[in-house]
């Protein structure tokens, strides 16, 4: 099971970030597939979710209205639009599938992405 997160990078404040997670078709098919993030010296922290089917979503309140999850079932990907973004969104953001519960929104997924890093920054 691979999954290849990209798209990370520096921006400002307000600008906007496309980020996408290239899935193997056994991780694609997982029940949930989701992003978390990591800030420095905090614990990976619960971003958004989706279903296999494309819907529902879920995301953290602090990202709501702001940041978008979807699927691309043609091309076995994973992305998170991110709009307005705050200083405060700066960390590592990791693309998972196949949470060990039901719980989507913990950080108990079975397989993780490398990692890219999101700086907003002015």
């Amino acid at each position: 099971v691979q999954l290849q997160a990209s798209g990370g990078g520096l921006v400002q404040p307000g600008d906007s970030l496309r980020l996408s997670c290239a899935a193997s078709e056994r991780a694609f098919s997982s029940d949930y597939m989701g992003w978390f993030r990591q800030a420095p010296g905090k614990d990976r922290a619960f971003v958004a979710a989706i279903r296999w089917r494309g819907s529902p979503t879920y995301y953290a309140d602090s990202v709501r209205g702001r940041f978008t999850i979807g699927k691309d079932n043609t091309k076995n990907a994973l992305y998170l639009q991110m709009n307005s973004l705050k200083p405060e969104d700066t960390a590592v953001y990791y693309c998972a599938a196949d949470p060990a519960t039901y719980d989507y929104y913990k950080p108990d997924y079975n397989y993780w992405g490398q990692g890219t890093q999101v700086t907003v920054s002015s």
